[in-house]
């Protein structure tokens, strides 16, 4: 995916007519809101034809349930950033900037010298390399398991040397994807890793 666009000269108050990619910070939890409010803007303020895009990189991931079931589901690359490829100028900015959700561009702090100015954030666009590479982690990171259980919850074991083994919650990790359970292993209860894939969880 290209990070460059070449684009009729819609805007004569347009810095460059070449479109970059901007990382934009978010609230937390806001990235699809921020994304469709602004898709919307950006046709009311007139500048559609220079915010080109509005990505949320995201790689597959697997929620297991309560239930034992899995549900399909997409994790976010970069939770708290929408990527926008856009015209930087000060229409295009402006309508980003005043988006609800919105923080701020993710860039470089403006005007060091003069105190007025201080807090405000040149936004700095991506590299090629930078966006190929968010691109190509999102397109080939591998499914991402997230687990609905918590510690003190009973599983049951579905995999591996432990299979049909039952026992309690004592630690999960998400980031991981493992968790610790007690196990009755030849009368003893003996602390288990596991992967989330290798358990169900017991009514």
């Amino acid at each position: 995916m290209s990070n460059e666009l070449n684009t009729s000269p819609a805007s004569s108050r347009a810095n460059t007519s070449i479109a970059r990619w901007y990382a934009v910070q978010v609230a937390s939890s806001c990235e699809k809101k921020v994304k469709a409010t602004l898709e919307q803007r950006s046709v009311t303020l007139g500048v559609n034809n220079r915010i080109i895009e509005i990505e949320i990189p995201q790689t597959p991931g697997i929620k297991l349930k309560k239930d034992g079931s899995r549900q399909t589901t997409e994790e976010k690359v970069f939770p708290g950033y929408v990527l926008v490829r856009m015209i930087l100028d000060e229409d295009t900015m402006m309508a980003v900037k005043s988006t609800p959700n919105v923080i701020n561009f993710v860039g470089a702090e403006d005007g060091r010298g003069n105190g007025r100015s201080r807090g405000h954030i040149k936004p700095r666009p991506l590299s090629r390399q930078e966006v190929n590479r968010i691109f190509k982690r999102a397109s080939e990171k591998k499914a991402v398991i997230k687990l609905d259980i918590e510690e003190k919850d009973r599983i049951i074991v579905t995999s591996g040397p432990f299979k049909d083994f039952q026992g309690e919650v004592i630690e999960v990790s998400g980031e991981r994807n493992k968790l610790k359970a007690l196990l009755s292993i030849f009368g003893r209860e003996t602390p288990v890793e596991l992967e989330f894939s290798q358990i169900n969880k017991q009514n």
